[in-house]
Protein backbone atom coordinates (compact mmCIF):
# COMPACT_ATOMS: atom_id res chain seq x y z
CA UNK A 1 0.00 0.00 0.00
CA UNK A 2 2.81 2.39 0.87
CA UNK A 3 4.48 1.64 -2.48
CA UNK A 4 1.25 2.45 -4.31
CA UNK A 5 0.85 5.76 -2.50
CA UNK A 6 4.47 6.80 -3.04
CA UNK A 7 4.47 5.84 -6.71
CA UNK A 8 0.96 6.81 -7.79
CA UNK A 9 2.27 9.09 -10.54
CA UNK A 10 4.40 6.35 -12.08
CA UNK A 11 1.53 3.84 -11.81
CA UNK A 12 -0.89 6.30 -13.40
CA UNK A 13 1.60 6.86 -16.22
CA UNK A 14 2.11 3.10 -16.59
CA UNK A 15 -1.60 2.32 -16.91
CA UNK A 16 -2.53 5.31 -19.09
CA UNK A 17 0.51 4.70 -21.32
CA UNK A 18 -0.45 1.10 -22.01
CA UNK A 19 -4.08 2.01 -22.60
CA UNK A 20 -3.07 4.82 -24.95
CA UNK A 21 -0.94 2.55 -27.16
CA UNK A 22 -3.54 -0.24 -27.15
CA UNK A 23 -6.19 2.24 -28.33
CA UNK A 24 -3.78 3.51 -31.01
CA UNK A 25 -3.29 -0.01 -32.31
CA UNK A 26 -7.07 -0.42 -32.41
CA UNK A 27 -7.32 2.90 -34.29
CA UNK A 28 -9.62 4.34 -31.62
CA UNK A 29 -9.73 8.13 -31.40
CA UNK A 30 -9.94 7.69 -27.60
CA UNK A 31 -6.17 7.16 -27.71
CA UNK A 32 -5.72 10.94 -27.80
CA UNK A 33 -7.44 12.07 -24.56
CA UNK A 34 -5.79 9.15 -22.74
CA UNK A 35 -2.50 10.14 -24.36
CA UNK A 36 -2.90 13.66 -23.00
CA UNK A 37 -3.29 12.30 -19.46
CA UNK A 38 -0.23 10.08 -19.92
CA UNK A 39 1.85 13.00 -21.22
CA UNK A 40 0.92 15.27 -18.30
CA UNK A 41 1.78 12.63 -15.70
CA UNK A 42 5.03 11.70 -17.41
CA UNK A 43 6.07 15.37 -17.57
CA UNK A 44 6.13 15.43 -13.77
CA UNK A 45 7.98 12.09 -13.49
CA UNK A 46 10.80 12.96 -15.90
CA UNK A 47 11.17 16.49 -14.50
CA UNK A 48 11.99 14.94 -11.13
CA UNK A 49 14.68 12.87 -12.89
CA UNK A 50 16.26 15.98 -14.53
CA UNK A 51 15.48 14.65 -18.02
CA UNK A 52 14.63 18.08 -19.37
CA UNK A 53 14.40 17.03 -23.00
CA UNK A 54 11.77 14.48 -21.96
CA UNK A 55 9.86 17.29 -20.23
CA UNK A 56 9.67 19.18 -23.52
CA UNK A 57 8.74 15.96 -25.31
CA UNK A 58 5.75 15.27 -23.09
CA UNK A 59 4.51 18.84 -23.25
CA UNK A 60 4.69 18.45 -27.03
CA UNK A 61 2.74 15.17 -26.71
CA UNK A 62 -0.11 17.09 -25.10
CA UNK A 63 -0.32 19.36 -28.16
CA UNK A 64 0.12 16.54 -30.69
CA UNK A 65 -2.57 14.45 -29.02
CA UNK A 66 -4.91 17.39 -29.47
CA UNK A 67 -3.84 17.64 -33.14
CA UNK A 68 -4.22 13.89 -33.71
CA UNK A 69 -7.64 13.96 -32.08
CA UNK A 70 -8.75 16.64 -34.56
CA UNK A 71 -7.04 15.07 -37.59
CA UNK A 72 -8.52 11.60 -37.06
CA UNK A 73 -11.99 13.07 -36.66
CA UNK A 74 -11.98 15.83 -39.29
CA UNK A 75 -8.72 15.86 -41.30
CA UNK A 76 -7.66 14.25 -44.59
CA UNK A 77 -11.00 14.78 -46.33
CA UNK A 78 -9.70 13.52 -49.68
CA UNK A 79 -8.56 10.25 -48.09
CA UNK A 80 -11.93 9.85 -46.41
CA UNK A 81 -13.71 10.35 -49.73
CA UNK A 82 -11.56 7.69 -51.42
CA UNK A 83 -11.58 5.15 -48.57
CA UNK A 84 -14.74 5.97 -46.66
CA UNK A 85 -12.64 6.37 -43.49
CA UNK A 86 -9.17 7.44 -42.40
CA UNK A 87 -7.00 4.32 -42.76
CA UNK A 88 -3.26 3.82 -42.17
CA UNK A 89 -1.13 5.40 -44.91
CA UNK A 90 2.27 4.77 -46.47
CA UNK A 91 4.83 7.55 -46.19
CA UNK A 92 6.77 8.89 -49.18
CA UNK A 93 10.55 8.50 -49.45
CA UNK A 94 11.10 12.26 -49.70
CA UNK A 95 9.16 12.79 -46.47
CA UNK A 96 11.28 10.13 -44.73
CA UNK A 97 14.50 11.95 -45.68
CA UNK A 98 13.12 15.26 -44.43
CA UNK A 99 12.12 13.67 -41.12
CA UNK A 100 15.54 12.02 -40.72
CA UNK A 101 17.24 15.37 -41.33
CA UNK A 102 14.99 17.06 -38.78
CA UNK A 103 15.83 14.33 -36.27
CA UNK A 104 19.59 14.64 -36.80
CA UNK A 105 19.76 18.43 -36.69
CA UNK A 106 17.31 18.67 -33.83
CA UNK A 107 19.22 16.10 -31.77
CA UNK A 108 22.55 17.90 -32.19
CA UNK A 109 21.08 21.31 -31.41
CA UNK A 110 19.01 20.22 -28.41
CA UNK A 111 21.80 18.02 -27.04
CA UNK A 112 24.29 20.89 -27.24
CA UNK A 113 21.95 23.35 -25.53
CA UNK A 114 21.01 20.99 -22.72
CA UNK A 115 24.60 19.88 -22.14
CA UNK A 116 25.92 23.44 -22.07
CA UNK A 117 23.17 25.29 -20.25
CA UNK A 118 21.45 22.79 -17.94
CA UNK A 119 22.00 19.96 -15.48
CA UNK A 120 20.51 17.44 -17.90
CA UNK A 121 21.99 13.94 -17.80
CA UNK A 122 22.85 12.04 -21.00
CA UNK A 123 21.91 15.16 -22.94
CA UNK A 124 22.48 13.86 -26.48
CA UNK A 125 20.83 10.47 -25.96
CA UNK A 126 17.89 12.09 -24.20
CA UNK A 127 17.64 14.63 -27.01
CA UNK A 128 17.73 11.87 -29.66
CA UNK A 129 14.74 10.08 -28.15
CA UNK A 130 12.99 13.40 -27.69
CA UNK A 131 13.38 14.72 -31.24
CA UNK A 132 12.72 11.30 -32.76
CA UNK A 133 9.57 11.07 -30.67
CA UNK A 134 8.50 14.52 -31.91
CA UNK A 135 8.68 13.07 -35.40
CA UNK A 136 7.08 9.72 -34.55
CA UNK A 137 4.16 11.37 -32.76
CA UNK A 138 3.47 13.53 -35.81
CA UNK A 139 3.59 10.39 -37.96
CA UNK A 140 1.11 8.65 -35.66
CA UNK A 141 -1.21 11.66 -35.73
CA UNK A 142 -1.14 11.46 -39.53
CA UNK A 143 -1.66 7.68 -39.33
CA UNK A 144 1.51 6.66 -41.19
CA UNK A 145 2.30 2.94 -40.93
CA UNK A 146 6.02 3.69 -40.59
CA UNK A 147 5.36 5.44 -37.27
CA UNK A 148 5.46 2.00 -35.62
CA UNK A 149 9.01 1.40 -36.91
CA UNK A 150 10.05 4.75 -35.48
CA UNK A 151 8.44 3.92 -32.12
CA UNK A 152 10.17 0.52 -32.00
CA UNK A 153 13.62 2.11 -32.40
CA UNK A 154 12.84 4.89 -29.93
CA UNK A 155 11.60 2.38 -27.35
CA UNK A 156 14.88 0.44 -27.55
CA UNK A 157 16.93 3.53 -26.76
CA UNK A 158 14.48 4.72 -24.12
CA UNK A 159 14.69 1.42 -22.21
CA UNK A 160 18.47 1.73 -21.97
CA UNK A 161 18.21 5.38 -20.91
CA UNK A 162 15.78 4.66 -18.08
CA UNK A 163 17.75 1.64 -16.85
CA UNK A 164 20.94 3.71 -16.73
CA UNK A 165 19.14 6.44 -14.79
CA UNK A 166 17.68 3.82 -12.47
CA UNK A 167 21.13 2.33 -11.81
CA UNK A 168 22.27 5.83 -10.90
CA UNK A 169 19.69 5.94 -8.13
CA UNK A 170 16.78 7.80 -9.74
CA UNK A 171 13.53 6.41 -8.34
CA UNK A 172 10.52 5.50 -10.44
CA UNK A 173 12.27 4.89 -13.74
CA UNK A 174 12.54 1.10 -13.58
CA UNK A 175 8.76 0.99 -13.90
CA UNK A 176 9.03 3.22 -16.96
CA UNK A 177 11.78 0.98 -18.39
CA UNK A 178 9.40 -1.94 -18.02
CA UNK A 179 6.63 0.08 -19.65
CA UNK A 180 8.84 0.80 -22.67
CA UNK A 181 9.67 -2.91 -22.88
CA UNK A 182 5.95 -3.56 -23.30
CA UNK A 183 5.76 -0.67 -25.78
CA UNK A 184 8.43 -2.44 -27.81
CA UNK A 185 6.22 -5.50 -28.22
CA UNK A 186 3.17 -3.34 -28.85
CA UNK A 187 5.01 -1.49 -31.63
CA UNK A 188 5.41 -4.82 -33.45
CA UNK A 189 1.74 -5.60 -32.86
CA UNK A 190 0.73 -2.12 -34.04
CA UNK A 191 2.79 -2.37 -37.23
CA UNK A 192 1.27 -5.76 -38.08
CA UNK A 193 -2.27 -4.58 -37.34
CA UNK A 194 -2.01 -1.34 -39.33
CA UNK A 195 -0.23 -3.11 -42.19
CA UNK A 196 -3.08 -5.60 -42.46
CA UNK A 197 -5.61 -2.76 -42.45
CA UNK A 198 -3.68 -0.89 -45.14
CA UNK A 199 -3.64 -3.95 -47.40
CA UNK A 200 -7.32 -4.80 -46.89
CA UNK A 201 -9.44 -3.56 -49.84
Amino acid sequence: MTFLLENWLELTGFVSGLLCVWLLIKESVSTFPIGMLYALVTTIVVARAFLYADVLLNLYYVLMNAYGWYYWLYGAKSLRQDQGELRPQRIGASTVWVLLAITAVGTLLMGYLFQRYSQADLAYVDSLTTVASFVAMWMSARKFLASWIAWFLIDLVQIVLYIVKGLNGVEGLYLYAGLYGIYLLMAVWGWQSWRQRLQTP
